[in-house]
């Protein structure tokens, strides 16, 4: 099934969330996810705001990272998220971005991001057995120490890398491709997942068979592709914007994808310009072709096309980034009213 959802900066008065949460549910999106941007507010605040001003939508980050925020903190927020919206959390964990600015530089980031997914999982679970690591370790002995709403709460990695995916498949249902809106790029990682289902799923046989234990389902992961997302009925200035918005982390996302060739020379450009924040000269690079591939822009009805096609490209979930719009009011209101009926 496909799903819609709307992710929010936060960056907000405390006492918005919840009233542009219960807006995103009445419009009928699926999901609604708050982002933890370094230099932002932490999302579980807003997160419980949104929590209690809703009933049915998914609620969720995406995406912490674990070198600033350790799994035990991960595991305590997300389970009070959880139990405050009773049971629609889903937790969202990467790499991160501009860790340097904290003096952060993570080592073997592959392997720590995949201990930390399994660390929260196992307080989740508050298995009191020793956990090895190289970097999240635990004791053992102990766990959380309070009743949890569910140990299965749902993993959503966001990663581009085919190894950071190979080694982290086992606890994730959902991998988001975050800055793009590529339809191209959909079936790259899809052949990706699939390759490492298949292993995943024939390593996972053996064992069960040598255990004398009956074989499962393939578990299927989902692709959730995010990205800038400006909707109004001026087409131009919806793309203006989305140029502007888009500047900023094109020069990086485009060269993670491999199905998006750039000249040197360009890329030189837009990282240089990006450099000295002129994302006004940053955005006269990018044309409407390469605009496609990294933000949903445009008026209604062609918003409405470009969705589509991401879904018939294998996208489970299409998440609108922000502003959502010329303003962020009117950006809800086109998405709610204009596009969301279009589409369900």
């Amino acid at each position: 099934m496909n799903e819609l959802s709307i992710a929010f900066q936060t960056d907000k008065p405390l006492t918005a969330y919840g009233a542009l949460a219960a807006a995103a549910e009445a419009y009928g999106f699926d999901a609604v996810t708050v982002y933890n941007d370094m230099l932002y507010q932490p999302a579980w605040l807003p997160l419980l705001e949104m929590a209690r001003a809703t009933t049915r939508v998914r609620l969720g980050v995406a995406a912490v990272n674990p070198f600033t925020c350790h799994p035990i903190n991960i595991a305590g927020n997300i389970a009070l998220i959880d139990e405050a919206s009773h049971g629609r959390a889903y937790l969202g964990m990467a790499r991160g971005s501009w860790l340097e600015f904290v003096g952060v530089q993570p080592l073997r980031p592959v392997t720590a991001l995949r201990e930390a997914l399994a660390c929260v999982r196992h307080l989740l679970r508050r298995d009191p057995a020793p956990l090895t690591g190289e970097f999240f370790p635990l004791a053992g002995g102990d766990s959380l120490r309070w009743q949890l709403l569910r140990a299965d709460i749902p993993f959503l990695l966001g990663a581009w890398g085919a190894q950071t995916i190979r080694a982290c498949i086992d606890e994730i249902t959902e991998i988001k491709i975050g800055g793009s809106a590529n339809p191209d790029v959909v079936p790259h990682f899809r052949r990706i997942l699939d390759d490492v289902g298949v292993e995943t799923q024939r390593v996972q046989g053996l064992r069960r068979e040598k255990q004398g234990a009956k074989q499962t389902e393939q578990h299927s992961v989902g692709i959730v592709i995010g990205a800038v997302s400006v909707v109004d009925e001026d087409r131009a200035a919806a793309r203006r914007l989305a140029r502007r918005e888009v500047a900023l982390y094109l020069p990086v996302v485009a060269e993670l994808d491999p199905t998006v060739q750039i000249e040197p020379e360009l890329l030189a450009r837009l990282k240089e310009a990006a450099a000295r924040y002129d994302f006004d000269g940053a955005a006269a690079l990018i044309s409407d072709e390469l605009l496609d591939r990294f933000a949903i822009a445009g008026a209604p009805d062609e918003v409405v096309v470009h969705i589509e096609t991401l879904f018939a490209a294998g996208a489970s979930r299409v998440e609108f980034g922000t502003p959502h719009g010329l303003t962020p009011e009117k950006g809800l209101r086109f998405l709610g009213e204009r596009v969301l009926p279009r589409l369900k």
